[in-house]
């Protein structure tokens, strides 16, 4: 997981509600075993339409999705966060998003940006007259910021999550900090007991 402090982009505004895990990544798609190449599959079923928001070229560049109410609901599966951040989103701003989801993409370097409803609906609307609208993310602050709509709001982020974004520590990374200590233990072992190779 890479480092994340501050970052922009503009934004793709998926106007919908309660999308589920199955919605962002169909379950034709879980027979890979990598983590990559998820993006291909991303919002799948919905990209056959060819007016659906993700197949128009003005939000080819994308890279913060402005969702609508209750998102990534549903099953605990990755995957879900794979896709988008494989696909090349770095955030996805919400008001309210599926528990699983949301603790899937703190620990996948997706950043879930939790703002209250009719700010984003205000941020959508934009969005949808201009595919350029640029949204800055501050973890460091805990802030976003639209400049051409003169928003700026904070978002909740606990200090933990907060530490291993800005330290881009996924599970492994946060064990591997105490890789010392772990070492020091497995040496003091007795040598009759089992051990980690």
């Amino acid at each position: 997981m890479k480092k994340i402090n501050v970052f922009s982009g503009s934004a793709l505004p998926l106007e919908r509600s309660d999308v589920d895990t199955d919605q962002i990544i169909p379950s034709d798609w879980l027979k890979r075993v990598e983590r990559t190449g998820f993006g291909a599959g991303l919002f799948g079923e919905w990209r056959e339409d060819p007016t659906f928001i993700l197949n128009d070229p003005r939000y080819a560049n994308a890279t913060i999705l402005v969702a609508g109410p209750n998102f990534g609901t549903g099953s605990s599966r990755e995957h879900a966060v794979w896709a988008l951040t494989d696909y090349g989103f770095s955030a996805v701003i919400s008001s309210r998003f599926g528990d699983i989801f949301f603790n899937n993409s703190t620990k996948a370097g997706l950043v879930p940006v939790v703002l209250d409803a009719k700010t984003v609906a205000t941020i959508q609307s934009a969005a949808v007259s201009n595919p350029n609208l640029i949204i800055e993310v501050n973890i460091e602050s805990r802030e976003v910021s639209v400049d051409e709509l003169g928003i700026k709001e904070s978002f909740p982020l606990n200090d933990f999550t907060r530490y291993r974004f800005l330290e881009g520590l996924d599970d492994i990374g946060i064990t591997l900090e105490n890789e010392g200590r772990i070492t020091t233990y497995e040496n003091s072992r007795a040598a009759w007991l089992p051990r980690l190779v």
